[in-house]
């Protein structure tokens, strides 16, 4: 589907103090699918199953189609998670589902490399797409969800601002069985003492 010139969007670069953030491009395939692979074991519990060709280069081509469709639509921000000079791959991070009219909202999901984990990197890249959810997208809500006993996923939400708001039965099916998500948010005005 080609996208008219004045539903174009560009993605935005999120600089933080030590990492920067940018839209996923055809060369990060390398480092995505290394980091990717090395990490499968800490990242499989939590995601979706994965298919056979997961980290093959044409599933590869075709995410990336999705995701400039997405930024180009408005309707998500896919991110890619580097270090503060943007040359070495941490993670990624996505805001989805981006709802305008009378909800504007998104939904929030994350991935850190298994050699990048409990070292903050994930900490400071919510809160710089969070704060970009709300200043730059104008969003007024950002949803989150976690399996209750994901708790490096839980400490990073709630670390972030992001109060707990119920438990979703049967949410999502990740790894091949439907699993319970505690369901986290944060509104605009939860950040408006940290900006004074």
């Amino acid at each position: 589907m080609l996208a008219l010139p004045f539903l174009r969007r560009d993605s935005p670069i999120l600089q933080g103090k030590r990492v920067k953030l940018r839209a996923p491009v055809m060369s990060d395939y390398r480092q995505w699918s290394r980091l990717r692979g090395e990490s499968r074991p800490t990242l499989e519990p939590w995601e979706p199953a994965w298919a056979p060709d997961e980290l093959e280069y044409g599933p590869w081509r075709l995410r990336i189609g999705r995701y400039r469709e997405d930024i180009t639509q408005g309707t998500g921000l896919p991110l890619f998670i580097f270090d503060a000079s943007g040359e070495t791959l941490y993670g990624g991070i996505t805001l989805s589902t981006i709802r305008r009219g009378v909800a504007q909202t998104a939904s929030l999901g994350y991935w850190i490399g298994a050699r990048y984990a409990g070292q903050g990197y994930m900490q400071e890249a919510v809160r710089l797409v969070v704060n970009h959810a709300f200043d730059g997208l104008r969003l007024h809500r950002v949803e989150a969800a976690c399996i209750p006993t994901n708790a490096p996923s839980v400490r990073v939400l709630e670390k972030a601002g992001f109060q707990r708001e119920g438990l979703a039965r049967s949410y999502l099916k990740i790894n091949g069985v439907w699993q319970d998500h505690c369901l986290y948010a944060i509104v605009e005005s939860d950040l408006i003492p940290a900006r004074i």
